[in-house]
């Protein structure tokens, strides 16, 4: 029987593919998006912590018959390492042809899908969670529905990113196949109407029929998987040996200087990048010793191969009767802390031995190693031929691992092995194990971790504990490796605990705690460590050190229960919780004020291509196949702000390194072209750096090889030698700006202008502050697809351009510019984007002309997919900016005059920079201040250029508003609800304010939005609650806040075209760019809606009947920006003149054919229409008028949190939002905008992090760092209201938009956490030390864990323990 095999063989979606031929350094991913027609499956980062690219791997066991499936991150999956296995996308589920799969059905019909490219991940996360609930041994469903549970359903896509939605519709699509779903939980969808019974809802569902069981791996596979078919390919450099002596033979045959990598999950590459191949692969998975999992008397042993699931799996198996509750209860925690360990399709690949070695070899900062190090694990090695046995403190402590030196094994012992005194009846072990870090479930690294075991007793001598021994490991720190916290646990052990001996213990530890050089937040981290300790140990302290005070289960962080039965928790801390799986969200209600008058506008339709998307069908720019002879190219960037490039070589064996074509600079733009890269009416900005370079992060190159994996190592391996000698130095801050007026000029159109007389304002004021200053860094865009292009050389000298951009037009003219063509020989196609948030506007620019440039040159087709490093780099982001403030105001808290200094960090470019003054006084006036100055300067700085993020500047400016109304009510001691509600303007200083975008008085909704919310979020009632929460609890606060938005967007001038064909099928063309945002829905309603004015049989039928199509700059001309929130509407009011058109002229040849006929089909019209030579097709571009172009949007919301004292993590109980659409286009859409704007909103504020270096290099390079909101990380329930406020004569159809304005809301949970702070300050300040309690303090943005903690007080248990030492 054959034993191994030369050849690769696979199934994929039900294929049989064989390969002979491979690049083992090749993933799965690779494969599947060049090698197949299957593109569903996306690069979002390539480091597997955005679950794009998540595949369904199932594997066969011929020997029980049985088929493992799980899912796994394709872009760290070698393809080698998947033979014999089967790979299942999202297109294997259903499709178009053959019929969606339910999954696709309820992504679309809950609204879950929008831009779409993380979707088909998504489904994939979710039908693995549901074949493995029905392998279960669960009771079986209901009809209808899967074995899945709530909270699994929830967690099934915990590790998958979305930057549209918000997630809360991704999650009730999931939940819709719990089998304990109560049906009113599931949020709005297309499915039912609201009041439906449960029996209506469920016959309304796409059917799931969990026994009608896809088969996830053919039987013509299993048939060739009789038995175990290692791939070993000496062609492939792939080796699979089968015991650990064919693997020295392999390491002895290769010799010393043979590259050799040893795979098991090859996840670690998504942390440490590989930039060259290897020599060797060797796949150490078939060896029995790596991959077993064996119980005997002393404990379990782990193969170093194991998958982390598989090791959780195993430590949860129930072993009653063999080993004791204690052991199991550990064995158990330590499962439980597994599980937050990056996300379950890494887990599924990930090994336990490659985690530990990744911590003993590179520092990692491992989870496992923490835990397993408090249990007294040991490893077992093999070195120089030789097994040898250590202690995991010992294997962490020993020099790195070389390649040829292997852990084996892992051994956690039971615990009656560590006990380190007698056994008594009375004495129990107390374990815990914790992680504090950005997310809750996983997919993040700790700031920390740690595991504590405690072996305890009844104190002889008081009332609390004796500990008998304690073994303390802290890791994730910063130190080299996980370690033994040996000097605390002397002191600790043996002792009764009391406050006098923690204190002891809290000091050692700080000693203890030596952080490695460059690491952030140490103090945070020290903090955090005591915290830790503090928690674990604070129920046991000796009641008569003066700590009884602390006796109700509210005061306690654990249940003083877990000293005897170690079950149960109370989770105030980044304790893992036990097996009891709670969900993460609570009902949310979705308000919908629905309007039939302009019907199919207004009805809450189905996105347009939402099922496409997620069966993985619908077509973005990455996924156009590559043409013949297609290249790939990489762009090679600066890394100082000001210098001279001497010279550009590669640090590699080959110079140029592998698959390398050509590199273009500056140099290679044509005498007849411009270094131009990206343009807007302000001015150029270049491709490529010239003489010097501008900022950290410019292109100075543009590398093309054979694969876009050879550009983007080449780049990685560029090297550029630099000077820097008689230059100047770079303007690196605003300050640096100001000092050399180094700013960009405003247009005067642009200026904003001051409201009312300042020096008035202020002698009218009973109270003055003077000076405050705030900061605001940036932010990234993070669309799940990076910037692309893709650029084919055409006949006469054109170029035809496929972009995924926002402003196709700009792009082509940039294109033609660069080349030294005119712009009829330039084509730019757009279908569709995935995400953009204005960072696909002027950013994509420069990647499109740089394909166009060297498809020039080469004459051969150029495409370009940004890796997410590179993107981040030069993305540019938000813009950073320094304020400072001069507010005057009464005694009653009614602001009478505010000044407002703002210094704006550009960039090296103007890009969009000029229009932020307008944009943010524009949002900064929404309340009444009696007098509004300010002093803006657009600043010039060697930083890379910042551009338009969704609601630009008047998301920062919200912020400031918000600042100085907290500041004023903390001045008076006042409540800030009330400062706010007395500044909210009256129509008339609206009026002043404003001017003519005001509208009519019954337009101005944002009084009664205030008081609705008011009421429908029992504001007043939960101020009470909170109150009381903060009083009855010592180491969580809660704060609530309502905040209000008045948003102004200004109409721009738009291209329509609508072509009625002879089938009566009606195809559109629009200047807008599908984005995620619905424009083609909105439209799509409007063409339907304006073309049934006919009033044909048949007409009322025709959304059906319509098609948008992608956008070409060469078919439809001036297309302009898709931003500014919009262009939906400006697109379907084109599409409505355009209709118009086309009614006018078909009108009489309907009278006509009515008077003969009687009544007249639409597809009978249509053909006759044809016939006689009618002209089907009608173009316009629509103008607003000046006075109609600006109008404000209105909204409100309330937030509550809960901010934990000891770790500082906040967590969003609650957000109630009600939002004015005007009469929505389509309601459900606008919904998705604002709950998915509002959740962007919360990144900023709270969790993303954008920092550079003192050169102004970006050093946030991916999800490792850059952390956007999670499916655990928004609103535990999420209430809003799409207020339909009536007539607006003015607007289109009465509607108004929703795309921007709802981000700055979230400005209210930024907020509700500054008041959780507050009440923290005056607890802090109670206990001592101070002698007054700070409350004008400035919560800095974003406020992660370690500002919040640093807010709270990092000595916030010395602090308390100070207070009750006697």
């Amino acid at each position: 029987m054959e034993r191994e095999r030369s050849t690769l063989v696979f199934a994929l979606n039900g294929e049989r593919f064989e390969l002979s031929s491979i690049d083992p350094s090749s993933t799965l991913l690779e494969f599947l998006r060049t090698q197949t027609r299957f593109k569903s499956v996306k690069l979002g980062c390539g480091e597997g912590g955005c679950g794009a690219c998540v595949v369904l791997l199932s594997k066969y066991d011929p020997l029980v018959d049985k088929v493992e499936n799980f899912t796994v991150s394709s872009c760290l999956t070698l393809l080698c390492s998947v033979n014999g296995c089967s790979i299942t996308t999202t297109e294997g589920l259903g499709n178009s042809k053959d019929g969606f799969h339910p999954i696709h059905q309820r992504f679309s019909g809950f609204h879950a899908s929008q831009c779409g490219f993380c979707t088909p991940g998504m489904c994939v996360s979710l039908f693995s969670a549901l074949i493995n609930a029905e392998s279960t041994l669960c009771p079986e469903p209901p009809l209808g529905f899967s074995k899945l549970t709530v909270a699994e359903a929830e967690k099934s896509i915990a590790g998958n990113l979305c930057r549209c939605t918000g997630y809360r519709p991704i999650v009730d699509a999931c939940k819709s196949f719990a089998c304990d779903i109560d049906m009113e939980d599931l949020g709005f969808n297309s499915f039912w109407q609201k009041g439906e019974s449960n029996e209506a809802k469920l016959s309304k569902l796409p059917y799931y029929n969990p026994n009608c069981k896809m088969s996830t791996y053919p039987e013509f596979l299993k048939k060739e998987i009789i038995t175990k078919m290692p791939l070993n390919s000496e062609r492939c450099s792939w080796y699979s040996p089968l015991s650990i002596e064919e693997l020295k033979s392999l390491f002895k045959s290769f010799g010393r200087n043979s590259k050799i990598k040893l795979v098991a999950g090859n996840t670690g590459t998504g942390f440490y990048k590989e930039v060259e191949s290897y020599d060797k692969y060797i796949d150490i998975r078939s060896i029995p010793q790596f991959s077993m999992i064996r119980w005997d008397h002393t404990g379990i042993e782990i193969g170093a191969t194991v998958t982390i699931s598989k090791a959780i799996l195993a430590l949860k198996e129930p072993k009653e009767g063999e080993f004791s509750s204690e052991t199991m209860n550990v064995f158990k925690k330590i499962a439980n802390h597994m599980e937050k360990i990056a996300s379950g399709f890494i887990r599924n690949s990930a090994s336990v031995g490659g985690n530990l070695v990744m911590a003993q070899r590179n520092r990692f900062p491992s989870d496992i190693a923490t835990v397993l190090l408090s249990v007294g694990t040991t490893v077992e090695l093999l070195r120089d031929s030789k097994l040898e046995k250590l202690t995991i403190e010992d294997f962490l402590k020993e020099p790195a691992l070389n390649s040829v030196s292997l852990l084996l094994s892992v051994r956690i012992p039971i615990m009656e092995s560590v006990r380190k005194f007698s056994s008594e009846s009375n004495m129990r072990f107390l374990f815990e194990t914790y992680r504090a870090a950005p997310r809750p479930l996983g997919n993040a690294l700790p700031y920390i971790n740690a595991a504590f075991l405690a072996e305890i007793s009844p104190s002889k001598t008081s009332n609390g504990i004796f500990l008998n021994n304690v073994q303390l490991a802290f890791g994730a720190y910063g130190n080299k490796h996980a370690i033994r916290a040996r000097e605390v646990e002397k002191v600790l052990s043996g002792k009764t605990l009391t406050a006098g001996v923690f204190s002891e213990a809290v000091k050692l530890l700080k000693a203890d705690m030596v952080f490695g050089k460059g690491i952030s937040n140490p103090a945070y981290r020290e903090s955090l460590a005591i915290g830790l300790l503090f928690e674990f140990f604070l129920p046991f302290i000796d009641t008569t050190s003066g700590l009884s005070s602390a006796k109700s289960p509210s005061d306690l962080p654990l249940n003083s229960a877990k000293a005897t039965n170690m079950n149960g928790s109370t989770n105030i801390h980044g304790k893992i919780e036990d097996d009891k799986m709670l969900t993460l969200l609570s009902l949310s209600k979705q308000v919908i004020e629905l309007n039939a008058e302009y019907s199919p506008v207004g009805e809450p339709i189905t996105k347009s291509g939402a099922s496409l998307q997620a069966s993985g069908e619908a077509v973005y720019v990455g996924d156009i196949p590559s043409p013949s002879d297609c290249v790939h190219g990489a762009f090679i960037y600066c890394t100082k702000p000001k210098a001279r490039i001497k010279s550009l070589k590669f640090k590699s064996k080959k110079s140029p390194p592998d698959g390398v074509i050509a590199i273009l600079s500056v140099k290679d733009i044509p005498t007849v072209g411009e270094n131009v890269g990206s343009m807007t009416m302000f001015g150029p900005e270049p491709l490529f750096a010239d003489d010097v370079t501008l900022c950290a992060g410019q292109p100075i190159a543009f590398v093309v090889a054979d694969t876009q994996k050879h550009a983007d190592m080449a780049a990685a391996l560029a090297e550029v030698d630099y000077e820097m000698e008689n230059l100047e130095p770079p303007i690196l801050t605003v300050e640096d700006a100001v000092e050399k007026s180094s700013f960009f000029d405003v247009p005067p159109i642009l200026q904003p202008k001051q409201v009312g007389e300042f020096s008035k304002g202020m002698t009218e004021a009973d109270h003055k502050i003077l000076g405050a200053e705030i900061r605001l860094g940036s932010q990234y865009y993070f669309y799940m697809e990076t910037q692309t292009a893709l650029a084919v050389p055409d006949e006469d000298n054109c170029m035809l351009v496929y972009s995924s951009s926002q402003c196709p037009e700009y792009a082509h003219a940039v294109i033609a510019q660069c080349l030294g063509i005119p712009q009829h020989n330039v084509r730019v196609v757009t279908r569709r984007v995935g995400g953009g948030f204005g960072g696909k506007a002027i950013k994509s620019m420069p990647v499109a002309t740089a394909c166009a440039l060297a498809a020039q040159k080469l004459q051969r087709p150029v495409r370009l997919y940004l890796n997410r490093k590179t993107d981040m780099i030069m993305a540019g982001g938000r813009h950073p900016m320094k304020i400072t403030y001069d507010v005057g105001f009464k005694s009653t808290g009614k602001i009478t005059a505010l000044h407002l200094g703002i210094l704006i960090n550009a960039g090296i470019s103007q890009d969009i920079s000029p229009v932020m003054p307008s944009n943010m006084v524009g949002a900064l006036k929404k309340y009444d201040w009696g007098a509004l100055s300010f002093d803006i300067k657009v600043c010039k700085t060697n930083h890379s250029s910042k551009s338009a993020m969704r609601a630009p500047g008047e998301v920062q400016a919200t912020f400031i508003a918000e600042s100085v109304i907290e500041h004023v009510a903390n001045t008076l001691s006042m409540n800030v609800d009330a400062v706010r509600e007395i500044n909210l303007h009256k129509f008339d200083s609206l009026k002043f304010f404003y001017g003519g975008g005001t509208g009519e008085p019954d337009e101005y909704t944002l009084p009664s939005i205030w008081r609705r919310l008011g009421e429908s979020s029992s504001f007043d009632q939960r101020v009470r609650i909170v109150g009381e929460f903060n009083l009855c609890n010592r180491w969580r606060k809660r704060g609530l806040s309502r905040v209000p938005i008045v948003y102004e967007v200004t109409l721009r001038p738009t291209p329509g075209k609508v072509s009625i064909l002879s089938d009566g099928s009606v195809v559109v063309e629009v200047g807008g760019i599908e984005l995620g945002q619905g424009l083609w829905t909105k439209v799509k309603q409007m063409t339907a809606f304006c073309l049934s004015s006919i009033q044909c049989d048949g007409s009322k039928d025709l959304l059906e009947k319509v098609r948008v199509i992608q956008s070409d700059t060469l078919s439809l001309i001036q297309g302009g920006f898709t931003a500014g929130s919009t262009t939906s509407e400006s697109s379907c009011e084109a599409v409505r003149l355009c209709c118009n058109m086309l009614v006018e002229r078909l009108t009489p040849l309907k009278e006509q054919l009515k008077e003969q006929m009687g009544s007249v089909k639409w597809e009978v019209l249509i053909q006759l229409a044809h016939l006689q030579a009618m002209n089907m097709s009608a173009s316009s571009f629509t103008v607003p008028e000046f006075t109609d172009m600006h109008y404000l949007n209105y909204g409100a919301a309330v937030s509550e949190v809960e901010v934990n004292l000891l770790t500082g993590e906040t967590t969003i109980l609650r957000s109630d939002i009600i939002y004015d659409c005007g009469q929505s286009l389509n309601p459900a859409v606008d919904l998705g905008q604002i709950e998915g704007a509002f959740v962007q909103g919360i990144g900023f504020f709270m969790h993303e992090e954008y920092p550079t270096n003192s050169d102004g290099l970006v050093v946030s390079e991916g999800t490792w760092t850059y952390k956007i909101p999670t499916v655990d990380t928004i609103p535990k329930q999420f209430n809003v209201h799409v207020l339909n406020s009536g007539s607006h004569q003015k607007r289109v159809l009465s509607s108004k938009a929703s795309g921007e304005p709802p981000l700055l809301l979230a400005v209210s949970v930024h907020c509700a956490t500054r008041a959780a702070i507050k009440e923290a300050r005056k607890q802090l300040h109670s206990w001592g030390g101070d002698t007054v309690a700070d409350l004008n303090f400035q919560l800095d943005v974003p406020a992660t864990m370690p500002v919040v903690k640093q807010l709270c007080g990092l000595d916030i248990v010395e602090r308390y323990l100070q207070k009750h030492e006697f």
